[in-house]
């Protein structure tokens, strides 16, 4: 049997605590949404992230509301989208307003880019050539939306605000010019794409880590890789379960996704993994190479 560990939580910057594994909703159907988040919640998850692009706000929130569990023992994450980036308090208390509740415990920036508010389709403007609608940054830069977004801890729709997708260089540019810390930061974050760097310089800054695509691409074939197979057997537990050890491990927030209940469930359940067995992990990417699989062309650079 497998000797499985209380979830903890870990402590932002604001205080406030954050459980060290959420539940995330990313390409799921609205009636998928609803019963996974209902699903997640009975099983246990305090932990729920979504986003206006997900275009699942309303049913996240209806499940949240018709699971039964408080809204104050869930912490609930959404985010602000490219094309209302100029405009981050209107766009925030829409998502508020669609999830139907009071307030949201974090809010990142979606996406270090700012794409036309007043283009041809309010989540994915394109120019006549078919190219992102994307404004320049000399007009309008991921800085100044966070600037923009500094001001929503005022008014209480959000109690901590951070950012995604962004590189060191990024982190740097906010923390140098901006007022407020990240609270958080959100990547894509694997075996394959461990990223330690980054993760070792928001650690250092106060800054949680949060990892999206915690289990790889769809279909997941870093899960069938022999070292992790390997070590899944030793703790008689799933690959994936060891996956999203490893970033419990390192300090990192999962976000795996599912809306198969089994999975659902399986994914909270983890184990307290040895050190070198966490090393292991963190190293397989050099046997692999490095990959990443989820990288939109915005026709500006975003990894840099």
């Amino acid at each position: 049997m497998a000797k499985y560990i209380k979830v903890p939580t870990f402590k932002l910057n604001t205080g406030a605590t954050i459980p060290a594994i959420g539940f995330g909703t990313w390409r799921s159907t609205e009636e998928e949404a609803y019963n996974a988040v209902i699903t997640a919640l009975k099983v246990g998850y305090r932990h729920i992230d979504t986003a206006y692009i997900y275009g699942n706000e309303h049913i996240v929130g209806k499940a949240i509301k018709d699971s039964g569990v408080p809204r104050e023992e869930i912490f609930l994450t959404t985010k602000l989208w490219a094309t209302g980036a100029m405009k981050s308090a209107e766009s925030l208390e829409n998502s508020v307003k669609s999830l139907g509740v009071d307030y949201v415990d974090l809010y990142l920036m979606h996406w270090p880019v700012t794409m036309n508010p007043n283009g041809n389709d309010d989540k994915f403007p394109s120019k006549p050539d078919g190219t992102r609608d994307v404004i320049p940054e000399s007009e309008w830069s991921y800085v100044d939306t966070y600037k923009s977004m500094e001001k929503l801890l005022e008014n209480g729709l959000t109690k901590a605000i951070g950012v995604s997708n962004f590189t060191v260089f990024k982190m740097k540019k906010i923390i140098n010019e901006c007022k407020i810390v990240p609270a958080a930061l959100q990547i894509e974050l694997h075996p394959l794409l461990p990223q330690q760097e980054l993760v070792d310089f928001c650690q250092n800054n106060g800054i949680i880590v949060e990892a999206y695509s915690p289990l790889g691409s769809i279909g997941a074939p870093l899960l069938k890789t022999d070292k992790l197979i390997k070590i899944a057997e030793k703790y008689n537990v799933s690959t994936a379960a060891i996956c999203i050890s490893w970033q419990v491990w390192r300090k990192v927030v999962p976000l795996p996704k599912s809306v198969n209940p089994e999975r659902i469930e399986a994914n909270l359940k983890i184990v307290d993994l040895e050190d070198a067995d966490g090393e292991e992990i963190s190293n397989l990417y050099k046997i692999h190479g490095v990959q990443r699989f989820v990288s939109p062309d915005w026709g500006v650079v975003i990894f840099d």
